[in-house]
């Protein structure tokens, strides 16, 4: 029996609800280039809360796509990296984040065309 995609055991499903909230993708494309820290992180993702932030990467990493190191260092230190299943998501992601920076005057060009006839 074939699965639905909209299934909660679809296995795309499960995927594409992990990278389709709001930060996953974000905190995939800040990893491609390193490591970084939790409050590099935070500081460079504007508007996620603490909060969000830690559950977006406590769900990356139960799902194999970054770790986490922790340094044992006084002030602690963790570290966050893509595995290399991250890294192979990331070649998918980067496709998108090219898509967007080549079509995003379209996309606001559609929007404005939109909410003006919407205001009529």
């Amino acid at each position: 029996m074939e699965t639905s995609a909209y299934a909660k055991d679809c296995p795309s499903r499960q995927i594409l609800d992990r990278i389709g909230d709001t930060w996953s993708v974000l905190i995939v494309v800040m990893l491609a280039d390193g490591s970084h820290r939790y409050t590099e992180l935070a500081n460079r993702i504007q508007g996620v809360s603490p909060k969000m932030l830690t559950q977006t990467l406590r769900g990356l990493e139960r799902d194999g796509l970054i770790t986490r190191t922790v340094h044992p260092v006084v002030p602690p230190r963790v570290d966050y990296a893509l595995t290399g299943l991250g890294q192979s998501l990331y070649g998918l992601v980067e496709g998108l984040e090219k898509w967007a920076e080549t079509h995003i005057e379209d996309v606001q060009a559609a929007r404005d065309a939109y909410d003006a006839y919407s205001a009529k």
